[in-house]
């Protein structure tokens, strides 16, 4: 593969965007807990649902926590769990 050559500013915004990551998915994390307490269908909420398990992922929960957010399926939870990781971040 051949090796890309970014300008500074490049990777200065490259650089920024991974020192800002959890932040980012945490963010992220918040408007799919808006979306899913709005969701009308249970299609919405699939889809929605497997969005979160993919921010999840990115942002290395443990697996017990996650799973058991993702069995369970319930917004609440979730919510209550990411005003905490809110808190530490």
């Amino acid at each position: 593969m051949a090796q890309r050559n970014y300008s500074a500013h490049q990777q200065k915004i490259i650089s920024n965007y991974y020192q800002h990551l959890d932040t980012i998915l945490l963010g992220r994390l918040q408007e799919l807990v808006s979306q899913l307490f709005l969701a009308q269908t249970d299609s919405q909420r699939q889809k929605l649902w497997k969005r979160v398990e993919k921010a999840l992922l990115k942002l290395n929960i443990p697996d017990a926590i996650r799973l058991h957010l993702l069995q369970q399926k319930n917004v609440e939870v979730l919510a209550k769990n990411l005003e905490e990781w809110l808190r530490q971040s």
